[in-house]
């Protein structure tokens, strides 16, 4: 697959081949602006399950995780990486308010996943 697929990019695709740690290090500085000042304090409550008050937590989770799609997708310029980004960052955090693990276990699985976009970009290229 070709990176960019006519979706506008904000980085040169040479920058994937040649310095993936530097695109590593964009999507995690994506990931803390769609995870904290993007995300208000309703979302970060109500978007798990029994803590919803004024929408259904699933819209909430999604909402969120749309998010962060986005900022993946706008990064990378493959829109597939950043669904991919929603699927897992949505199955993670549902896996925090169900199994209510740690903020910095969260965190490492988030960037986890960023490290494994930047080795699947790289071998598309």
């Amino acid at each position: 697959m070709k990176a960019g697929c006519g979706f506008p990019q904000m980085l040169d695709v040479a920058l994937l081949a040649e310095q993936p740690f530097e695109l590593l290090i964009l999507l995690v500085f994506g990931h803390f602006l769609a995870d904290f000042p993007l995300q208000s304090d309703r979302m970060a409550v109500e978007k798990c399950p029994g803590k919803d008050a004024v929408l259904d937590w699933r819209w909430w989770l999604a909402a969120h995780s749309a998010t962060h799609g986005l900022v993946v997708s706008l990064l990378t310029g493959v829109p597939f990486v950043g669904l991919a980004e929603m699927i897992f960052h949505a199955a993670i955090d549902y896996g925090k308010c169900r199994f209510r693990y740690s903020l910095a276990a969260d965190q490492l699985m988030h960037v986890v996943c960023k490290v494994v976009w930047v080795l699947v970009l790289t071998k598309w290229l």
